[in-house]
């Protein structure tokens, strides 16, 4: 508590003298008291006491000068030692007794350290003995001169003195480091006005109740509106926000006010901005609030109309030329799975292998076309998304199951939390049910993505998968041991085509597409997303996904069944309805008479058959049928080949 304001180096100063003043009052009053003679003597005990106290204080004042009580310390014992002085200077001594004189000047120097507080007292005491001289008779000029030099002055003398003191203590310092800020701040804003006035984006400053108080020259030209008649509007007025039906965008999703309301910073790039000439333009809007909450907001956007007019075109072109090449790749496919068929060619070991890699490469090109129209689908709205109730917990132990051999093929230990039985007990959990309402295909598809991916960039050690959660939301995590990612790459990591570059990834395959479609697809379903990592210790993913309660999922499953049946049954009457094809009766052919009479069977020679392969089924199929679909042929004759017509989740 800074009671009187009392800068540091003035404070110790004033503690040093208070304790040394007393200090002399201790050693001049024993003095008096061991020669037992003089007026002091009755009153020494009490004078020696309380200059004691006033030295004590004084050196703990000094001492804890931090202490939120160092104020009210030092003027204790500065007011105990200015009792003492004045009681033996004016009271007893009448200010006859040169060393008491001196330490009263003493105490009058100090007063100005204490401002009102102490300069007050000094002059009521300087006058009270003026004041005494005067009705007891014997007032004197000499009084009148002696109290001017003793109190007045000193008071004088004291408050100039700490005065220029002060004013180079670091208190004061600190005053003019202050200045100097003040001025480094105003030309940092001088600054900060013309890189605002300067930049292309559109920057509006709003206050709390969101009316406008700045708007740029960007911005002006963007809306269409001067800051003359912007400034000092609702921002409602000025800045318009539609969304995709070309409605005004509601409260709840209105991101000005959820800045304003939350304090936290939302940003969206769906939106469309409303010029003064009612022309709507698509906009990427930044809201960032400005310190404290109801202090104000500043938004940040620009036309991005251009931008997305090319991202479709380049949608669409990556969705047609996907399209179009994944025919001929299928056509591939098929072609070297009947190569790879015994039942259908015939080829040494040496051109298997060859075969083989290159209907591996075939696949995954088959992949790649399939991610690419996946991401065209997500970006404009095509990607079909049908929920149903999944057991999230049953659901992943499929999936990392059929994992395990790429696992087990790098050696590495795939561990899936939830499935382990043989723990000791104190390690033991219980695993509750845990139900979504989502999509199980695109499920599916980021599980095995993430799963693949952990498994992919773990070169030795543990892949764990997990899942938890809470009453409303699951949690599903991927955690490895893995080469991590770098901590400025981790913020772009879900971003299309985005790949960590450096030493450890450029010999892992990978198109940067797989991770940007797991956050699509999570999306869709209604989660979230992210990752920690540290670099080459590992990472973890977690994907955050809405949970439903056993009785909402109860009711969603049955619901799911009295459909399946009613559509059941409505296929069942229509096939019911439509009649039965009608089968003409045979028309009888006369039976034509023999040419020849046989010779009898015991005569006959058996003639030799040619010998036919019993690996070669359906010898009668046509070479059209296996052109027009090889790989429906293929998938029939040798089951045991991979070839899926759908390849699984883009990879990263």
């Amino acid at each position: 508590m800074q009671l009187f304001q009392i800068s540091p180096v003035v404070y110790r100063r004033t503690s040093q003298t208070v304790a040394l003043a007393a200090l002399s009052l201790v050693v001049y009053s024993l003095m008096l008291f061991l020669q037992a003679s003089g007026k002091l003597l009755p009153m020494a005990p009490v004078v020696i006491g309380l200059s004691i106290a006033s030295l004590v204080i004084a050196l703990i004042a000094l001492k804890w000068h931090s202490s939120k009580l160092s104020d009210l310390l030092l003027f204790a014992a500065y007011l105990l030692l200015a009792s003492t002085a004045f009681y033996l200077t004016v009271i007893m001594s009448g200010g006859s007794i040169l060393p008491i004189t001196v330490l009263w000047v003493i105490v009058a120097i100090l007063a100005s350290v204490f401002g009102t507080f102490g300069i007050v007292p000094v002059f009521i005491a300087s006058g009270y003995s003026v004041f005494m001289s005067a009705i007891g008779g014997s007032f004197e000029l000499e009084i009148l001169l002696n109290t001017l030099f003793v109190s007045w002055l000193p008071l004088i003398v004291g408050y100039v003195l700490w005065h220029k003191i002060g004013s180079t203590t670091p208190a004061r310092q600190g005053n003019s480091m202050t200045s100097n800020l003040v001025n480094e701040l105003g030309e940092a804003n001088s600054k900060s006005g013309v890189i605002i006035e300067a930049i292309a984006d559109g920057v509006i400053a709003l206050n709390g109740k969101g009316t406008i108080e700045l708007i740029n020259p960007a911005a002006q030209k963007i809306l269409g509106w001067s800051a003359q008649d912007a400034v000092s509007l609702s921002y409602k007025s000025v800045f318009k926000m539609y969304d995709s039906k070309d409605k005004e965008v509601e409260p709840s999703l209105d991101p000005v006010e959820k800045a304003i309301s939350t304090n936290i910073q939302t940003e969206t790039d769906t939106l469309s901005l409303g010029t003064s000439s009612d022309k709507k333009l698509l906009a990427s809007i930044i809201v960032s609030p400005v310190g404290q909450m109801g202090q104000g907001v500043i938004i940040v956007f620009r036309d991005i109309t251009s931008d997305k007019k090319e991202e479709r075109e380049q949608a669409e072109f990556i969705s047609t030329a996907s399209h179009e090449m994944r025919t001929p790749v299928a056509s591939i496919e098929g072609y070297l799975g009947l190569a790879l068929n015994p039942a259908t060619a015939t080829i040494d070991d040496k051109a298997r292998d060859f075969i083989g890699k290159a209907h591996e490469s075939a696949q995954h090109l088959g992949r790649l076309f399939q991610d690419l129209l996946d991401v065209s689908r997500a970006e404009d709205g095509r990607l079909a998304n049908t929920p149903s109730v999944i057991d999230v917990v049953s659901f992943t132990g499929n999936i990392v199951e059929g994992l395990l051999p790429q696992a087990e093929a790098k050696q590495l230990r795939l561990t899936y939390k939830p499935g382990i039985d043989n723990l000791p007990d104190n390690d033991r959990r219980m695993t509750p049910v845990y139900y979504t309402h989502a999509d199980s295909d695109h499920l599916r598809e980021v599980i095995s993505n993430l799963t693949e991916n952990a498994i992919k960039y773990t070169l030795k050690g543990d892949v764990v998968i997990d899942v938890n959660g809470d009453n409303n939301h699951i949690v599903i995590s991927f955690q490895d041991s893995g080469i991590g990612i770098p901590a400025e790459d981790i913020s772009h990591l879900f971003q299309k085509f985005y790949r960590v570059d450096n030493s450890d990834t450029r010999e892992i395959g990978g198109t940067g597409l797989g991770l940007y479609l797991c956050r699509r697809l999570i999306e869709v379903m209604g989660g979230q997303i992210w990752v920690e990592s540290e670099y080459k210790k590992g990472s973890t993913f977690y994907i955050k996904l809405p949970r439903l309660d056993h009785q909402e999922a109860s009711r969603l499953m049955e619901e799911a069944a009295v459909r399946a049946e009613e559509e059941a049954a409505k296929e069942a009457n229509l096939a019911a309805a439509q009649p039965a094809p009608e089968i003409p009766e045979p028309t009888p052919q006369p039976i034509p008479e023999p040419a020849y009479v046989a010779e009898p069977i015991a005569t006959q020679t058996p003639q030799p058959q040619p010998t036919t392969l019993e690996t070669q089924p359906q010898v009668n199929t046509p070479l059209s049928a296996i052109e027009q679909n090889p790989q429906a042929y293929t998938r029939a004759n040798n089951p045991s080949l991979n070839i899926p017509t759908r390849g699984p989740g883009g990879q990263n």
